[in-house]
């Protein structure tokens, strides 16, 4: 399903999950609480994990790891990204697949032993984990067999040439609203940014991406959690921002209130321009008031609102959002299976230059596990957030 000659059974394809609400990864020290790829707790199973079960009977075998037996957001986010799964199969019209699923206990040995437990029962490439430091050690069991793997994290450093990342990376967000922004004549940016992992991610890509296109960063300061905390951030980037074109809150949740604040800090917010990232892609966020005229960038949404309805008919219940990323997964490996024959899974058809077509735009795997995405740019409005900017119908070289 190479975007340049993509069959219609794969037009469906949906990328437009984000896994860093969820995705976390076990402690490396006993006793240590698991974090997620941005520093999110999650609680890793308490009981046995599942029992395995296989679906579909096609020849080629798939391992599906998924902390399935996990509390909380992990373990309801594993059991959708099943039924997505599931899903998939079904509406790809019989593919000659068999998914292994695997409980990983929402844990990075748990995962180690999915793994091994996939690839002993013959699966020629690993779907999941979800969990950056599982997704760390089910690569290295991997490609110890020469298999790749194509995991949920959101977190590029677990990134490896093999281990391809499928979940939205917030580089690539921060790389396409600074591209817009500066191709509509912004230069000056400021920047506030939560003091976390996830701020100093999006720092590093922020000022790689706006010194790659031209232009300048003249403010960038960090916030903590507590709101009564924030003010000499605020009052700090409203000063720079004298000299500003643009200002970018990535984290939606925060986006209002800081707007709010710096409005009362003296920021004519009329004559700047706020940019955002796909944290912003909520109802809730991107309605608010304090947000008009704020550019983000996120996939299109309409691709995630035709999933959802499927899924809901299917299943009677709304998906959670990382469920599309199995759906994805799956497909693209139904896909491959049918169209590439024994290269199916080779890096270089996974790696392919001109990507894979979904209803949501492209997507690429680069050589170095990350991923592309084609990204449209919306602006919030009182009826919510509409394109202004679509997706690329193609990559360039």
């Amino acid at each position: 399903m190479l975007a340049s000659r993509v069959p219609a059974f794969c037009r469906h394809l949906w990328m437009g999950a984000r896994v860093a609400i969820v995705a976390a990864a076990l402690g490396a020290c006993a006793g240590v609480q698991p974090q997620g790829d941005f520093g999110t707790p999650v609680q890793p199973s308490t009981s046995a994990p599942e029992q395995p079960a296989a679906v579909g009977d096609g020849e080629i075998k798939i391992g599906l790891l998924l902390p399935m037996s996990a509390s909380g957001n992990a373990g309801e986010a594993a059991r959708a990204m099943k039924n997505a799964a599931e899903m998939a199969l079904v509406e790809f019209k019989a593919p000659n697949i068999q998914l292994l699923v695997k409980d990983t206990g929402g844990t990075s040995g748990g995962a180690q032993q999915a793994a091994q437990q996939a690839l002993g029962e013959g699966a020629q490439i690993i779907v999941g984990p979800l969990f950056a430091q599982s997704v760390r050690t089910v690569g290295s069991v991997a490609r110890a067999a020469g298999k790749p793997v194509i995991a949920f994290s959101t977190d590029s450093s677990v990134a490896a040439p093999g281990v391809y990342l499928l979940s939205y990376l917030p580089e690539a967000d921060v790389d396409r609203i600074v591209e817009y922004a500066t191709s509509n004549g912004k230069r000056s940016f400021v920047a506030l940014l939560p003091d976390n992992a996830y701020g100093t991610v999006v720092e590093g890509a922020f000022q790689q991406a706006v010194s790659r296109h031209g232009g300048n960063v003249v403010g960038l300061q960090k916030y903590p959690a507590d709101p009564a905390r924030r003010q000499s951030a605020v009052t700090a980037i409203a000063q720079s921002a004298k000299q500003a074109d643009a200002i970018f809150i990535p984290d939606g949740q925060d986006a209002a209130g800081l707007a709010q604040a710096l409005a009362a800090a003296g920021v004519n917010m009329r004559q700047v321009q706020l940019l955002g990232t796909g944290l912003w892609d909520d109802p809730s966020v991107s309605k608010n008031a304090a947000l008009q005229g704020a550019w983000y960038a996120a996939p299109d949404p309409s691709g995630f609102r035709s999933f959802a309805s499927r899924y809901r008919r299917r299943y009677g219940s709304d998906p959670v959002r990382t469920a599309s990323l199995a759906y994805d997964a799956v497909t693209l490996v139904a896909a491959l299976v049918k169209t590439q024959g024994a290269q199916s899974f080779s890096d270089s058809v996974l790696t392919a230059s001109s990507g894979f077509a979904g209803t949501e735009g492209l997507f690429r795997f680069r050589a170095d596990g990350t991923s592309e995405r084609g990204l449209s740019i919306m602006r919030v409005s009182p009826s919510g957030a509409a394109p202004i900017s679509p997706a690329p119908r193609a990559f360039g070289s």
